[in-house]
């Protein structure tokens, strides 16, 4: 039986959903957990400084491949375990920009796997709460700034903001622990309302990013449905079930025999635009018409 890898960047609990898109992907190649396919998992627990270490146990495990989704963090610490095992990364970077694979139509070396739109829509993000709160002109930004991608983000950010004629300011959180004082750091800027960069850090902390929301009226954006869902006002990102469904079907394949150097990254074009009515309502905040029209899915 195949031994298949996989690095976490959270827990399984916070993975739930990905995984369970990542197995539908598999089961599309014909392989089942536990059934003719056994799967190591290593979850670095919310601390990414333990990933290239984690990875490294999966190498030395010589694993079939090994499965990196979750952003740009696991890639790199994915990379940096093995130039031989075939590895699978899933994240909302650009791979060529992070120096992980050469092209996407021809990967070259042991990598290849999905990249989707949700860094480089943070933009778009500004972009719809410029519009949900048309008389502001100072919004605040939510940076992780251990993440690789924040400094492209921050500079996108800046361009759309030019264009618009408003101003940022920056806000930064890498610990659930500044959340808190991140949320309150709105309303003294006086911040028309809080847009979250792209990174997985957020992502798997929506419920909790949608409590503080709440708590603290603050009108917020980030990339994943989990933040609306949980009572936040909207959200804007690729769909995460797709490009794990993809992660787990190319798993499969490179089983299979299929070298990662021969398959193209994928990019998952999909985006969608959540909003939540009830928190815009509790916000006190009229949705335009024009927004409504352009989301993906309303919650009432």
């Amino acid at each position: 039986m195949p031994v298949l890898g996989y690095l976490g960047s959270e827990s399984p609990e916070r993975y739930a959903s990905r995984l369970a898109a990542f197995r539908e992907g598999l089961a599309e190649t014909g392989y089942v957990e536990g059934r003719n396919l056994a799967v190591e998992y290593r979850w670095a627990e919310g601390n990414y400084q333990r990933l290239p270490a984690l990875a490294k146990e999966l190498a030395d495990r010589q694993v079939v491949a090994i499965v990196a989704p979750g952003g740009a963090e696991v890639a790199l610490a994915a990379k940096s375990a093995t130039m031989t095992i075939p590895i699978v990364f899933e994240m909302g970077g650009d791979p060529i920009a992070l120096g992980v694979v050469d092209s996407l139509s021809q990967p070259g070396g042991n990598l290849t796997g999905v990249s989707s739109l949700s860094v480089e829509v943070s933009r778009k993000r500004l972009e719809f709460m410029a519009e949900l709160r048309r008389g502001a002109r100072l919004f605040a930004i939510a940076v992780n700034r251990t993440s690789p991608t924040a400094n492209s983000q921050i500079r996108n950010l800046q361009a759309a903001a030019d264009s618009l004629g408003l101003q940022l300011r920056q806000l930064e959180a890498s610990t659930e622990q500044e959340f808190e004082a991140l949320f309150a750091s709105v309303a003294q800027v006086g911040a028309g309302g809080l847009v979250f960069t792209s990174d997985p850090y957020f992502a798997y902390r929506s419920p909790r990013l949608a409590a503080l929301a709440v708590a603290h009226a603050v009108p917020a954006i980030t990339q994943s449905r989990d933040f609306p869902i949980a009572g936040g006002l909207m959200s804007y990102g690729g769909d995460f079930l797709q490009s794990h469904r993809h992660t787990g079907a190319y798993a499969g394949r490179i089983i299979k025999g299929e070298k990662p150097s021969q398959l193209p990254v994928q990019r998952v074009t999909k985006v969608e635009l959540f909003i939540n009515l009830k928190a815009a309502n509790a916000l006190g905040l009229s949705v335009p018409p024009s927004l409504l029209s352009s989301a993906d899915f309303v919650i009432e």
